[in-house]
């Protein structure tokens, strides 16, 4: 029973080893891994809390349901 988590000990030695000796790469590696777990595991528990997405931006302004008027009054000349 013990060599069936074997691999799991080894790997466990070696990360153990990397955090301590190259401090640097071992939580770039942790860092780069968690990123994408991330985005599938972060809005469901958002949702649990209650967050509401805020709504979308308007992508141009509103023109009023009206005739325009033409401007007067602001010729340079």
């Amino acid at each position: 029973m013990t060599s069936l988590f074997r691999p799991f000990q080894r790997s466990y030695n070696y990360l153990y080893r990397t955090a301590h000796e190259k401090p640097v790469m071992f939580y770039s590696v942790l860092l780069g891994v968690i990123g994408p777990v991330m985005t599938v595991v972060i809005p469901p528990i958002r949702q649990s809390f209650g967050y509401v997405p805020p709504p979308a931006i308007p992508s141009s302004y509103p023109l009023p349901n009206r005739p325009r008027r033409p401007i007067s009054g602001y010729e340079d000349e």
